[in-house]
């Protein structure tokens, strides 16, 4: 089989932001937004360091509050509520994960639906249950972007997505599904995992196991989108194995530079978006 098509991240996140640059210049304010941090892991300190820089390159404004890692929920959600009634903030974003004593739920329910930029709040995920999106999380949106600028088409195709979380994988699943696809959620549950990636068009692994699938998982012309960010002796790995997948594959997003830019530039993406409807509302 011939080298199958790289689907590269940075590419099609590039030509996004050359799409929001426009829209920027056309708004009445200059989007901002406010990431919520809780304690110094390293992973969460790099992810919101990535969105900062990316903000400054656009012309938004971002800034970051850092809480202690033993600061008390009502603290954060107190800091939430005076964010959205500050009219001059258009985004909030919690960085997760949050330690264990802070419930993530009520966290990201008392974020106002409006300047939920992550999609993660109820309002927002019925929404894109329903087929009428406002905000769609960040890390699904992108792969939907990815697949549609290197034209691959979704609907009538079968697709597997290995992994449940309220992040990545039912989210995607469900926009696959609003997309026409005929969708399989695969999970730690699942009987024989290579039996639904073989009969599958269209894989999308967001697991978190490194490696997880081999090439003899997958069916010849697969196309794969790769979501695993596994940390391993210094190294960044992906759910697949993409070395010996890539043989099988007509497509394959590689891991760093396949979804990663994407999620960034679908939060910027949601920002200007926010920014929009809450100057049509006021």
């Amino acid at each position: 089989m011939s080298e199958p098509l790289i689907l590269d991240g940075k590419k099609v996140a590039e030509s996004v932001y050359q799409r929001l640059l426009l829209e920027v210049s056309l708004l009445p304010v200059v989007p901002r937004i406010v990431f919520l941090r809780v304690g110094e892991d390293p992973a969460s300190q790099s992810y919101v360091r990535s969105k900062e820089k990316r903000c400054l390159e656009l012309g938004l404004r971002g800034e970051t509050i850092v809480f202690s890692e033993s600061v008390s929920e009502d603290e954060v959600i107190g800091k939430i509520l005076s964010l959205n009634r500050d009219k001059d903030v258009n985004g909030i974003l919690v960085q997760l994960p949050l330690p264990k004593h802070i419930d993530k739920a009520r966290v990201l329910r008392s974020i106002d639906p409006y300047k939920d930029v992550d999609g993660l709040h109820p309002e927002n995920a019925g929404l894109l249950l329903q087929g009428k999106p406002r905000f769609i999380p960040c890390t699904p949106a992108g792969i939907i972007e990815l697949l549609k600028f290197y034209n691959i088409p979704v609907a009538g195709k079968r697709v597997a997505v290995l992994g449940r979380s309220e992040i990545v994988g039912r989210p995607v699943a469900q926009l696959l599904t609003n997309h026409d696809a005929t969708v399989t959620v695969c999970h730690s549950k699942t009987q024989n995992l290579t039996a639904e990636l073989l009969r599958s068009e269209i894989v999308v692994a967001a697991i978190g196991k490194p490696k997880l699938v081999q090439a003899n998982m997958v069916s010849s012309g697969v196309v794969i989108v790769d979501v695993g960010i596994n940390r391993v002796d210094g190294q960044i790995l992906g759910d697949v194995d993409f070395d010996t997948v890539k043989s099988k594959a007509s497509a394959i997003s590689p891991v760093p530079g396949g979804v990663g830019p994407m999620t960034i530039a679908m939060l910027m993406k949601n920002l200007v978006l926010a920014a929009t409807l809450q100057s049509q509302k006021n």
